[in-house]
C-alpha cells in the first residue's frame, strides 16, 4: 500500500503531468475525496502515464457510485475507465453536485464529465466524446397486473384511463412529452420529485405504472428485491445519445480524439458488451 508522503507527493504530480493548461482554483461546491478515498479511487501507472484527468462524478447508481469500500464504480466509470487506462492516462475522481460539477468544468477544475446529453450551451466551454451509450426509458408495472401486461404500447395505457408516474424535469423523448403537455392525455401522467416515489405509487395502487432509466430501474428493483413485484413492460423510449464532456479550459483537443479511437474499439469489444449486460439485471 502506498504511503501517504507518497500520495500526496503523486496527487501533486498532476498540476505538472496533466494533458492539460494549468487550472485555477474552484469556486464550486465540489471537493475532492479524502486521502483514503483518493487512494482506493485513483488508478495509477507505475510507468508514468502520459496523461493524468480530473474526473467529476454525482452519485447515481448504477452509472456512478461509490460501493462499501470506498472505491468509485458503475456502467459509466467502468466503460470510461478502462478507455483511460488504454490512454495511459491516470484518473483522480472528485465527486460533487451535477451543477457544481459543470461550473467546475467550465472553469477547468475538471477535467471530464460522464453521462451529459450534448446541447448547444454546453458546446461553449466543453468538447463532447462521440456517443458511448444510448439514454432509454422503461415502462413498469405490477408483476400481477395482467391486463396491462398485454398492452402494446404507451397509448393502450392512456386510452385506458392508466396512470403513468413520471419524475419532474426529466425529459423522456418528444412523443412522452407531447403526451405530457397534451389537454386530454397530460391527466394520466402523475408527477413526483423521484424514482423512489414512483414504486411506493405503484405498489399502493395509486399509479398503473412509472417511466424510468431502464438501467437505474433495473438497479432499484434488484437493490429493494421487488422483482417479484414490479416488471419491465416491453414499452421503452430511446431519448438520445449520452457523451463525455471534456472541459476546453483544461483538456487538449488531441486528447478527445485519442479517447474516440480507443472508444470505437472498446465498444467493438466483448469487455463493452459484458458491461452493458451486467448493470441490465
Amino acid at each position: 500500500m502506498k504511503t501517504t508522503e507518497l500520495m500526496l507527493a503523486v496527487v501533486a504530480s498532476f498540476t505538472l503531468f496533466a494533458c492539460s493548461p494549468e487550472q485555477g482554483s474552484s469556486s464550486s461546491t465540489s471537493k475532492a475525496l479524502s486521502d483514503s478515498d483518493l487512494a482506493s479511487a485513483m488508478e495509477i501507472d507505475k510507468n508514468q502515464p502520459e496523461c493524468a484527468v480530473s474526473l467529476g462524478f454525482d452519485v447515481w447508481d448504477p452509472y456512478q457510485y461509490v460501493d462499501v469500500d470506498g472505491k468509485v464504480r458503475g456502467l459509466d466509470i467502468e466503460v470510461i475507465r478502462n478507455i483511460l487506462l488504454d490512454m495511459d492516462c491516470s484518473v483522480t475522481y472528485v465527486r460533487g453536485t451535477w451543477v457544481s460539477l459543470l461550473e467546475d468544468l467550465k472553469q477547468g477544475n475538471v477535467d471530464l464529465l460522464l453521462g451529459a446529453s450534448k446541447t448547444e450551451a454546453r458546446e461553449e466551454y466543453a468538447m463532447f466524446s462521440d456517443p458511448y451509450r444510448m439514454e432509454e426509458f422503461t415502462l413498469y408495472i405490477r408483476k400481477d397486473d395482467t391486463p396491462r401486461v398485454n398492452y402494446q404500447d404507451i397509448s393502450d395505457f392512456i386510452e385506458n384511463g392508466s396512470k403513468i408516474g413520471v419524475v419532474g424535469d426529466y425529459y423522456y423523448g418528444p412523443r412522452i412529452s407531447a403526451l405530457l403537455d397534451g389537454e386530454t392525455t397530460k391527466g394520466n401522467f402523475v408527477t413526483g420529485i423521484m424514482g423512489e416515489l414512483n414504486i411506493a405509487r405503484l405498489l399502493d395502487l395509486d399509479i398503473d405504472g412509472f417511466l424510468e432509466d431502464s438501467f437505474v430501474g433495473a438497479s432499484i428493483l434488484r437493490r429493494k428485491a421487488l422483482n417479484n413485484y414490479i416488471v419491465p413492460h416491453s414499452f421503452t423510449v430511446n431519448t438520445g445519445d449520452i457523451y463525455v464532456m471534456f472541459s476546453k479550459e483544461s483538456v487538449d483537443p488531441y486528447i478527445v480524439d485519442r479517447f474516440n479511437e480507443r472508444l470505437e474499439d472498446f465498444k467493438a469489444s466483448g469487455a463493452y458488451d459484458q458491461i452493458m449486460a451486467k448493470y441490465s439485471q
